[in-house]
Parts: C-alpha cells; sequence; structure tokens
C-alpha cells in the first residue's frame, strides 16, 4: 500500500479532539492514523466509522472520549505544555518526513526549538568521566555556533550533552514516556531546565510510564527530528547504535568519537568509524561536516535570570564538603545546606560529570575518591 499523504492542519477545535482521541487509540499507530484520515477526511469522520466497525486488522478498537481527550490537553495547559498536531505548521518539519511521524506530540518551552537545526548528541549511559566532559564541551560549542543540541535526557552522555548546550544556548530533550514523568527521575530539575531555554518533547500522553517499548520510539523521534547524529561513546549493542542506525536509514549524518579499542563503551562508535562515519573529536569538526546551509547564525541568548528571590551564587565547595564517604539523602542535603531542590539538583548534576560525587537509587548521594 502506498504511503498515506500528510493530514491536513486541523483547523478547527473538534477536529483537534477528535485527532487527539485517534492518535490515543491503541491498535492503530501512526501509519494507521494517517490511512484512516486520507480515506475518510477527518479525524471525527474516522471516529464516526470506528464506533460503526470497531474493528481494525483484527483487532477492536476502543478510541477514549472526547471528553478524555480535553482532558489531557487541559492538564498539559496546566503544566504549561501544548500540542502539535500533524500537518500543522509549526509541527516539526524534519519530523513530518517520516512515513510514521507521530500523529501529535506534547511538548514543554519553546515549540520553534524544534523547526531550528538540531544536531543529536547520544552515548552510553554509564559514560566514563571523559565522554561525558566531551558531550559538555562539543554541546556547549554547537549551542554557541546556533544550533541545537538533542538528546535523550538519559544518565551519563545525554544529560551532559543537556548540560553543555545550556550554558549557550538552547536544546531539546525526546523523553520516552509522559511530560509528568520525568525519566530518569533524578533528570526532574534538569528537565524543567531544559523546558525553559529549549524544549521537551514527548509522543506518549501524560501519566505514560516510561516502558521499554517507548524507548524505540523515542529515539526514531530524536533521529527524525535533527540533521546529525553524533556517538559519543556506545556499547555493540545499545540503544545508541539503534539511533545511529535509524538515523542513517532517514538521511540524516552520522558521526563518531573515536575510543580505547579495550574500552566495551567504545565498541560501538569504533565500528561506526571503521564502516565510514566521519571521525570528530570537537565541535569545530562536526561544524567542518555539515553544510554550511544548516548553520544558523549565532543569535546572543542572554543568560537565564535567576529567581527575585534568589541568593548569591551556589558554592560548590560548600556542598560538596557536606556530601562524604557515606551516602546521604538528597532531600537530607538540600536541608543542611538551604538551597531548595531544584537548584541543588543542578549543583549535583555539574558535581556528577566532574567525577566529584555520584548519584545513587533512592535519592542518596556520595562523594567519590576524585572529591
Amino acid at each position: 500500500m502506498s504511503e498515506a499523504p500528510l493530514p491536513p492542519p486541523v483547523g478547527s477545535e473538534a477536529e483537534a479532539l477528535a485527532r487527539l482521541c485517534l492518535a490515543r487509540t491503541e491498535g492503530i499507530g501512526p501509519v494507521g492514523f494517517r490511512r484512516l484520515l486520507a480515506r475518510e477526511g477527518s479525524a471525527a469522520a474516522a471516529l464516526e466509522r470506528i464506533a460503526r466497525q470497531p474493528s481494525w486488522g483484527g483487532r477492536d478498537l476502543a478510541p477514549p472520549s472526547l471528553r478524555q481527550a480535553a482532558e489531557e490537553r487541559a492538564a498539559l495547559g496546566r503544566l504549561g505544555g501544548r500540542l502539535l498536531f500533524l500537518g500543522d505548521q509549526d509541527y516539526p518539519p524534519r519530523l513530518a518526513q517520516l512515513p510514521d511521524a507521530p500523529p501529535v506530540l506534547s511538548v514543554l518551552g519553546d515549540a520553534a526549538a524544534l523547526t531550528a537545526p538540531q544536531v543529536g548528541l547520544v552515548g552510553a549511559r554509564a559514560a566514563s568521566a571523559a565522554a561525558r566532559r566531551l558531550a559538555e564541551d562539543i554541546a556547549e560549542d554547537l549551542a554557541e555556533a546556533g544550533l541545537v543540541v538533542t538528546s535523550g535526557l538519559a544518565r551519563g552522555v545525554d544529560a551532559a550533552a543537556h548540560l553543555g548546550a545550556l550554558r549557550t544556548g538552547r536544546t531539546v530533550a525526546v523523553v520516552p514516556g509522559g511530560l509528568d514523568r520525568p525519566y530518569p527521575p533524578e533528570h526532574a530539575a534538569l528537565q524543567a531546565r531544559i523546558a525553559g531555554r529549549g524544549a521537551v518533547v514527548a509522543e506518549a500522553p501524560l501519566g505514560a510510564a516510561p516502558l521499554d517499548r517507548h524507548f524505540p520510539r523515542r529515539n526514531r523521534i530524536l533521529a527524525g527530528l535533527v540533521v546529525a547524529v553524533v556517538v559519543i561513546e556506545a556499547a555493540e549493542r545499545s540503544g545508541t547504535l539503534i539511533t545511529a542506525r535509524e538515523a542513517a536509514d532517514l538521511g540524516r549524518e552520522v558521526y563518531a568519537v573515536p575510543g580505547h579499542p579495550v574500552d566495551p563503551r567504545s565498541a560501538g562508535g569504533n565500528a561506526l568509524i571503521k564502516q565510514g562515519a566521519p571521525l570528530v573529536e570537537s565541535a569545530a569538526d562536526i561544524l567542518d561536516l555539515l553544510p554550511p546551509s544548516l548553520l544558523p547564525r549565532p543569535a546572543p541568548i542572554a543568560p537565564p535570570a535567576r529567581p527575585a528571590s534568589a541568593a548569591a551564587p551556589v558554592d560548590q565547595k560548600e556542598i560538596l564538603d557536606l556530601i562524604g564517604e557515606t551516602p546521604i539523602a538528597v532531600d537530607d542535603l538540600a536541608a543542611r545546606c538551604h538551597l531548595p531542590a531544584a537548584d541543588l539538583q543542578v549543583v549535583l548534576a555539574d558535581l556528577e560529570l566532574a567525577g566529584q560525587v555520584a548519584l545513587l537509587p533512592g535519592q542518596r548521594v556520595v562523594r567519590t575518591g576524585s572529591g
């Protein structure tokens, strides 16, 4: 069967809610969504057809009600987010090129970041300190050049890429669950910072847990948004390499940072280079490889304003002195250093990237030998 055409703009409130219902119907999927719209002419008509004939591909469909769709959109609005519908002008144009582009996206932050030229930085969750530092530096320089740095908010390379980009420009996080379910949970403060200087995007509805089946879709969305993917540390069988393959299949550029040959975390990136992926070691290498038409003029970006009630800049050494070799609960640490939890999470993320502390399960932190 030939590819269904891109849907027309939503056009009305009723059609928006109908499309949300159709997109949230288990068993239809992005390709089925487009075929139904093309055949029935509108989501409202497609829902009427399902009501008369609920079977689709051997499954009985049970769309949510229009009231449930309205409640989801209202809840997203209360979080400060919005919906982007496939076919509308503000839907990310590169992602819309995919035949299985998500029918609807939930977005926190500036949706315009999704239409700007983006470079994906991806890598191992259990990344080495050197890889995290390199990811942070590359992201900082790419963002300063005016590119949006896109990653998956995971531990390791992803978090480092977001933190580096936040220093000089914009970053986009593609998350596997609902926007109200930050993953991993300790990155809730980082997700909030990204929404303030870029965008956080999800295909899953609010309340959706980040299940294993959501991660391949998250990786494909990330690959669809960007003009290039940069791999910084990846095992031979990893989600990072899946993202790289998705990007290559979509015609995106794939670059890789070389690693030590005996480190299994470098095996995937080294294999990509052997297969022909350009070797990169810095943002300058990436900027040289990208077509000039994709390089925007960097716009001056003011540093994020501190809250009016904020005190003097946070003294990292003072916080580090409160962390010993015995794990301490982050909440207890926040009480001892008299910092809001969100501010403390940012400091701890920086200290972790510097290799001075380690964040442990159960919202605990411990000082490392290098601290």
